[in-house]
């Protein structure tokens, strides 16, 4: 599912990992839980994941601003998931922050081809 983000600018949070092979029951009800709470965060705008057969994921979760990323980073629930993170529930993993300027976008379930393509969705 695609997170419906506003026009740029906005933040993402990229988190890449590789999932260790202990505990899934735990990590998955976790996982639920960290996105469902981040979502009542102030400034959260969406979250986009996925995860392969061999245990590589990518989570990337859009902000408003760096000050609302901060808040997430210093919730008291989401310190203690992300201490679980690195003791049970992770081999390594990356986190990257980065300011999305750009956004564009394709569906075709809303192409509608009487119309021109918008500015943000024909920018190259």
């Amino acid at each position: 599912m695609f997170a419906n983000t506003p026009k740029p600018p906005y933040y993402a949070v990229i988190f890449t990992n590789q999932r260790a092979a202990t505990d899934p029951e735990g990590y998955g009800l976790t996982a639920e839980r960290m996105v469902e709470l981040a979502a009542q965060q102030p400034g959260f705008l969406g979250v986009e994941s996925v995860r392969g057969a061999d245990g590589f994921g990518i989570t990337v979760s859009y902000w408003e601003s760096e000050a609302a990323i901060a808040g997430w980073k210093a919730h008291a629930e989401h310190q203690i998931a992300r201490e679980n993170g690195r003791g049970r529930w992770y081999r390594a993993f990356t986190t990257r922050v980065a300011k999305v300027e750009r956004a564009y976008s394709f569906d075709t379930e809303r192409l509608d081809t009487s119309t021109a393509p918008s500015e943000e969705s024909s920018q190259q």
